[in-house]
């Protein structure tokens, strides 16, 4: 399993920014789908965005499109979740995670917690004035 670390969360007003980075000890994820997933106290894990190993096909959950925006840093081999716009109900751990093996992200497909195997340890974002 790839072992997974997520950095860049922290306590932002409404309506601010934060930049998360997901990366792998010792190892690039450019040979990787990554999903990013999101659980606020009390509620499910949800997928929020996924990028395909080539980049060329990506998911965005409807409940956070046009403020979540998911890319890659091939130099250093991390994908990155830009997060606009935020909004006090954003709060939430925010985990990215690895299937197991091939995986497509596509819009209109949801994100689905049990497809992804390698989960890090999260990092919180919390929204609040």
């Amino acid at each position: 399993q790839v072992q997974l670390v997520e950095s860049g969360g922290g306590l932002v007003q409404p309506g601010g920014s934060l930049r998360l980075s997901c990366a792998a000890s010792g190892f690039t994820l450019n040979n990787y789908a990554i999903g990013w997933f999101r659980q606020a106290p009390g509620k499910e894990r949800e997928g929020v965005s996924c990028i395909s190993k080539f980049s060329d096909s990506t998911y965005t959950a409807d409940f956070v499109k046009g403020r979540f925006t998911i890319s890659r840093d091939n130099a250093k081999g991390t994908v990155i979740l830009q997060i606009d716009s935020l909004k006090p109900e954003d709060t939430a751990v925010y985990f990215c995670a690895a299937p197991p093996g091939p995986y497509y992200c596509q819009n209109g497909v949801p994100l689905w917690p049990h497809d992804f195997s390698s989960w890090g340890p999260g990092t919180q974002v919390t929204v609040s004035s």
